[in-house]
């Protein structure tokens, strides 16, 4: 079990690197919108109203807040999933996936540090996670794990959406989601080649390769298949 404050101290001059330097392809945040969504969000980080709970944290989807709270908790978990894996990749990972696996390391950590900054004093504090299900040294539990941390925040995003009233709110979800996606497409492909678009699969998640969608789940039930891998309390309220 690791907390993630303490975790992620290892990475801060990479992450640094990533959220103040041009990224290239790794740049994606930088998107039409996202400069006026970060000032609304951080005005209303000020707010005095948000429901603090000694123990866990609280996400209270009375307003928009609590489902950009709800991501910023998703994003911390794919975030410390993937930093962990990058710092010490599976033997059997070749040169190729060893860099994909780091350039997705470093778009989860900046979804976190987006949602963080965004929210200001109306985000929820850092989670402590638990992956001792997951076995960092072999590959096929390392793949196994990050489809299906891709897979439920794509159907997390998709099932969320509908409960946001700001459009700019709604537009930064679609391109996060989309890039998340592209995650779950890539780790998909490389379990079994050719198989990046099958949805045939995903229909537990609320979708039907009939009409080509991907996976929706309500927040309820995609934190109650996250509480595996987090040890914070996770206190749901408004839902």
């Amino acid at each position: 079990m690791e907390n993630l404050t303490e975790k992620t101290q290892s990475v801060m001059p990479v992450e640094s690197s990533i959220l103040e330097a041009k990224l290239e392809r790794r740049s994606f945040l930088q998107y039409a919108g996202a400069g006026a969504a970060l000032v609304a969000l951080t005005a209303a980080g000020c707010k005095k109203d948000r429901v603090v709970v000694p123990a866990g944290v609280t996400l209270d989807f009375k307003d928009d807040f609590g489902v950009l709270n709800y991501a910023y908790a998703l994003e911390q978990l794919e975030a410390a999933f993937y930093i962990k894996v990058a710092s010490a990749p599976p033997s059997g990972f070749s040169a190729a996936e060893r860099t994909y696996f780091q350039d997705i390391q470093f778009h989860e950590i900046a979804h976190r540090e987006f949602f963080k900054n965004a929210l200001g004093t109306a985000a929820i504090g850092s989670l402590e996670v638990d992956f001792s299900s997951i076995n960092f040294t072999d590959r096929t539990s390392v793949l196994g794990a990050a489809k299906a941390f891709e897979d439920l925040g794509v159907a997390a995003y998709n099932g969320a959406g509908v409960r946001l009233k700001t459009d700019a709110y709604i537009v930064i979800a679609g391109q996060i989601v989309s890039v998340e996606a592209r995650h779950a497409a890539y780790i998909r492909n490389i379990i079994s080649p050719g198989s990046f678009a099958n949805l045939g699969e995903l229909s537990a998640l609320g979708s039907s390769d009939a009409n080509g969608l991907d996976g929706a789940l309500t927040p309820d039930k995609v934190l109650a298949i996250a509480g595996t891998y987090i040890k914070t309390k996770v206190n749901v309220i408004n839902l």
